[in-house]
This record gives C-alpha cells, structure tokens and sequence, in this order.
C-alpha cells in the first residue's frame, strides 16, 4: 500500500503532465533524465542502451486491451514462469472498466511482494541489471520493477580451504543473499545490521558492511564505510579487491584482513565487536579488523575442549616457526657453524653432502623453490591428477636429485618438514606470507649465519610492531600486553572463563557473559 500515491488521481484519459514531450529525440537523452511519458521514446532509449545485447528481452502487450505497456527483462536472470502468472497474466486479463488508474491496476493485479517505482533512466537500467523485470506504460512517466531477479547458483557446501573435523558443514556461496541468510540464522537479533552499497562504475557490485550494534565501536563502524566508498574503479569481482584498498599497510608482506568462506567464524567475530564485509559474487568475506593471532586461530579450537585446543594452538605456533626458520638454521649451521652439530651427526651430513657441488644456500634454494613449485601445480592441476603430481612429483624429484648429487638426502628431509610445517597454518594468506619470507632469510642465513638470521628476526618483529587493521595493533593483545585477553591467545581457555571480549578499538562492550558459570556439580540444583 501507498504505491503511486501521486498517481491515484491521475486518470488515464485526463493526464496532461508528460515529463518529457511524445516524440523527444531518444538520441537527446541520457541515463541522469526522467522517464518520458511517451512509450516508444522510452523504448527507444532502452534499445540503444543495450544494443547489440541478445539477451535483453522487449515484450509488448496491452492491459485490458486499451492501455500500451512494454515488459523488458534479460533473459535468464528473470523468473519467467512466475513472471507470466503473477505479472503479465492479471495484467493482460484486466476489464476495461477497471483502467480507472494505474495505481489501483498495479496494487491489485500484480501478485508479487516485491515493487519499486522508478523514475529515472538510470533506475530502470539498474533494475534491468540486476534482473528485476520492468514495466512501461504509455502516458506514464514511471517505471514499475518487480522483484523476480532469479539465475542459475551454487548450492551450500562445505568450504575446501577450511574444512574440520568438529563444526558446521556450511560455506558462503557466491550469492550475497544467501550469505546474508547464513549469517541471520546464526545471530537472531535485530541488533545485526547490514549498510548495503554499490561498487564499481560498470559491475554496480552489491557490498554488504554487517556489524553488531552495540558491540561494535561506532567509529571502526564509520571508518570502514568511509574507506569503501573512497573506491573508484571499474569493477569488483572478488573481495580481494576491496582487500587491497582498504587495509592499512599496503606493502607489507603480513594480511592485515581476515578472510573466511565459513558463517560460523564470521558470527563468532561479529559477537566479539568486529566488522563483516560481504562482496557479491564471492564466497569469501573480509573481517576487519584482526591481528596476527587470529590469522593463526581455527574455528575448530573453539569446538573441542579447551586442553585439546590448547594443545593444538601450541602445536600450530611451533611449527610456525619451523615453517619460518628450518632451512634457514640448517644453511647457516652448516656454512658457519659446524661446531653446533654432534660430531657423529656432522659426519653423518658431510658424507652425504660429500659429491654435492653446490654450497648449503644454493642447494636450500633450489628444493625451496622446487617444492613451491610443486605444490602451485597441484593448486592449478584438475582435483583428480593436482594431489598425484604434487606428491608423486615430490617424491620421485627428491629421490632422482639425491641420486644425481644434485642435493642431499638431509636438505629433501629439511624442506619435506618445512613444507609440512606451512601446511599448519589455517589461514592461506597467512601461510604465503611466512613462504615469502623464508627465502630473504636463508639468503642472511648463507651470507652471516646465525646473526643473518637473528637480524631478520629482528626487522619482521620491528616490522610487525608498526603494522595496524583498522587501528588495532598486530600484535595484540601480545603487544601492547593485555594480560585478561593472554588466555585466548597462548592458551585457549575453558568457555566459562572467557567472560570478556577482546579489546579492538575505541568503546566496546567487553561482557561476553555473567561470572559464576564454571561448572560445579556438588552445588547441585536450585
């Protein structure tokens, strides 16, 4: 109700108001001006809007047999079997005695929840776009879009880049209302609130900026709608585009955004005052802002019991570190500082290093390199042969160089364990970044030893010291150090005792939950 108000009174024989004059050159107008009251003008326009488009579909007809109307939909994006029985069927089969205006025509035949009046060219053409069919009536200076956009999507599965033994089976799709949807049934309170905005001058890409009023803090809020609509560009196609113009620290190596395909790790940040991004046409949304302990947290170390989850973070940080610096301490140790290794053990790598004819660094880059190599094949490979080639490859690769004395048998057990340490790390952009700077490392390693290595270690945490998202320093709550927040850091404390949210930025409401919860069977009931 309350559709057309301005039309009510007008009838269809008395209007003598056209926006624009029947038989307005069509070549004269642009996408900004009003809808002309004139049906073929309109028509017109629309056509050489989208010449040379097979697709966009012009369906003439007449209401009641008296009033001229044109339909314009793309093909395959519109619902057609409902837009004949709620649209052009009721439409088509008015009596005449009925076309006293278009108001009560529109609110009463067509069946449909969804309408929206347009006014300008540029409003139906978006309408259009999206796959929203249009109507126009001649003597109308007004567009009538109805809400049956339907097209071909994926269904829900589980996410492949962070699957788990223990949690939700569910994934983002491509679809921004389905994603929408996911995370509504997971946080059933209108204090979720999604801003919607368009990006990009051609693709008019649907973001989606979703926060928990009263948990997040009103400026982070503001700061990152006002960061989105500073973009300027032709198109978004994935969100690792608004990654890229949004973070802080463009040229460091280390992501300052998280990204995740799965709705439960969204609702979970979301709940602890964070921001969600939602791009359409991508499974992966972007959680601002986050720190470098996040990135090496799973969702599954909040679904098993704490001891286990513990155990696991603790496991995930030491290799780590192996992924790090492994082939980096191995090159050093033997270029420098041979007097570090048991003397049987030492004996043990000269002989097999005793036909080898490159130096420890060299060696250490060409497995590295190999090994990357391998393992970006088996991304790119079809699923069926991509896990053949990047295991056989390895195996059979690392046997014939050991066998050729191109390398030793201990660097293809140094860089095995290596690769297999990255492979800990739950978050892809984290782990590349880890990869990257293994290699500027062993390059110190082989040049000064273990003081190369020391130097390095040194740059990345003066480096990761400077680097904020969205306000919130990297390291924390490590640094600066917030003792209450060490428990879900180091630790993975027992439910019951993570009472407080994470500090990010600004006010924040930081009760999580009530004291008193831990369980206590000997109190009994009350």
């Amino acid at each position: 109700m309350g559709l057309f108000k301005r039309l009510k009174k007008r009838k269809l024989t008395g209007l003598k108001e056209p926006i624009q004059k029947p038989g307005t050159n069509p070549s004269s107008l642009s996408l900004q001006d009003s809808l002309s009251a004139n049906l073929q003008t309109n028509e017109q326009f629309f056509q050489s809007v989208y010449h040379n488009c097979a697709d966009v579909v012009y369906r003439h007809f007449s209401i009641a047999g008296k009033m001229k109307a044109l339909l314009i939909y793309i093909e395959g994006m519109s619902n057609i079997e409902e837009m004949d029985k709620s649209v052009l069927s009721p439409l088509m089969q008015q009596t005449p005695a009925e076309l006293e205006n278009l108001h009560a025509i529109m609110e009463q035949s067509i069946t449909v929840s969804s309408i929206k009046e347009n006014k300008t060219f540029a409003e139906v053409a978006e309408q259009i776009s999206t796959g929203n069919p249009v109507i126009l009536v001649d003597q109308y200076s007004i567009a009538i879009s109805v809400g049956l956009s339907k097209w071909e999507k994926r269904a829900i599965e589980e996410p492949l880049s962070e699957s788990v033994v223990r949690g939700s089976r569910e994934g983002f799709t491509e679809t921004i209302a389905v994603n929408t949807s996911l995370l509504r049934r997971r946080i059933k309170s209108p204090q979720l609130k999604m801003i919607s905005m368009n990006i990009g001058r051609q693709t008019q890409t649907k973001v989606i900026v979703a926060y928990m009023d009263g948990l997040a803090d009103t400026t982070l809020v503001e700061e990152a709608k006002s960061r989105l609509q500073r973009i300027q560009i032709d198109g978004i196609l994935e969100s690792g585009y608004i990654e890229e113009f949004i973070e802080d620290h463009p040229y460091s190596p280390f992501p300052q955004i998280l990204n995740t395909e799965r709705p439960d790790v969204a609702a979970a940040n979301l709940l602890e005052g964070r921001i969600v991004i939602l791009v359409d046409g991508t499974p992966f949304v972007i959680i601002v802002p986050t720190s470098l302990y996040s990135l090496l947290q799973a969702s599954e170390d909040y679904y098993q019991r704490f001891m286990i989850g513990t155990l696991i973070r603790w496991l995930r940080y030491g290799f780590l570190v192996m992924a790090l610096l492994l082939p980096s301490g191995y090159v050093a140790v033997l270029t420098y500082h041979q007097e570090m290794v048991p003397t049987t053990l030492l004996l043990s790598f000269a002989k097999s290093r005793e036909l080898i004819p490159f130096p420890a660094l060299v060696e250490a880059l060409i497995m590295e390199i190999t090994f990357e190599a391998l393992r970006e094949a088996g991304i790119r490979l079809p699923k069926q042969v991509g896990s053949a080639v990047s295991i056989v490859g390895a195996l059979v690769i690392g046997q014939a160089a050991v066998s050729a004395g191109l390398v030793s048998a201990p660097m293809v057990m140094v860089v095995a364990i290596t690769g297999i340490a990255s492979f800990t790390i739950p978050r892809y952009n984290a782990a590349i970044a880890i990869r990257m700077l293994r290699f500027p490392i062993m390059l110190l390693a082989g040049t000064l030893g273990l003081l190369g290595i020391m130097l390095g270690l040194i740059a990345i945490i003066v480096h990761l010291s400077t680097v904020r998202s969205f306000g919130l320093p990297y390291l924390s709550p490590m640094g600066p150090m917030r003792a209450s927040e060490m428990k879900d850091v180091m630790f993975r404390a027992p439910w019951w005792a993570l009472r407080k949210r994470p500090r990010l930025t600004g006010d924040y409401n930081q009760n999580r939950q009530p004291p008193g919860q831990k369980p206590d069977p000997s109190k009994g009931t009350e």
